[in-house]
């Protein structure tokens, strides 16, 4: 697990590197126009941090947890706007319950129960909902896929893969949506026809956590 939390979120941090363009492209349509670029600094001081040597802890759940814990209170300290503290809080959930989770629970299930965590801290922080266009709109059909998945006795690879390929559609999903939450809903109708920015990034943290299960 740890292997794959520290993996997940270099490979993450050259990805959003890679995007960071395409990101704000997306947030000037809609946003301020520094999604991508706030994102981009942000885990660039997670790997930063990462540099620094791994945090300890009692077990590799533990030190997994602290890791992810590491990263959310790095990206509340250096990324902006909306971005910084949601995800942040959300990693920093998700490290509670990798944490907290029993050694002997199947890694796919505890990766599930992180990425509910961390969508519960969005939701307590932004009081938001499926459907307002927002990252909620790429989390929540993948925590339902990664949970059915679960269900169903797939191997972690396949359940972040099923986790990933919705949260991929959970974004084109946002397209025609008319924003209702954040600087978006500002716009009215005009939002409508625009990807929303936070929902893309969060597609792409989640296609990055599969291809590092998958490695």
């Amino acid at each position: 697990m740890i292997d794959v939390i520290e993996a997940w979120l270099r490979l993450a941090a050259a990805r959003l590197s890679e995007q960071a363009p395409a990101l704000t492209a997306l947030d000037q349509a809609i946003g301020d126009g520094d999604h991508g670029t706030n994102m981009d600094r942000g885990f660039r001081a997670i790997v930063a941090a990462l540099d620094a040597g791994r945090p300890e802890g009692d077990g590799e759940l533990a030190v997994s947890g602290a890791l992810l814990r590491t990263a959310g209170r790095t990206l509340i300290s250096t990324v902006g706007g909306a971005a910084g503290p949601l995800y942040g809080t959300a990693l920093m959930r998700a490290g509670g319950a990798v944490a907290s989770a029993d050694p002997g629970r199947d890694p796919g299930e505890i990766l599930v129960e992180a990425l509910e965590a961390g969508i519960a801290g969005i939701q307590a922080l932004g009081k938001g909902a499926p459907g307002e266009k927002t990252m909620l709109d790429a989390l929540a059909p993948a925590a339902a896929a990664g949970r059915a998945a679960v269900a169903a006795g797939d191997d972690s690879a396949t359940v972040t893969a099923a986790m990933a390929t919705a949260a991929d559609a959970g974004a084109t999903s946002t397209i025609p949506m008319l924003a209702t939450k954040g600087r978006a809903s500002y716009l009215g109708e005009r939002s409508v026809g625009h990807q929303d920015p936070g929902a893309t990034s969060s597609a792409l943290l989640l296609r990055a956590l599969a291809d590092a299960a998958s490695a």
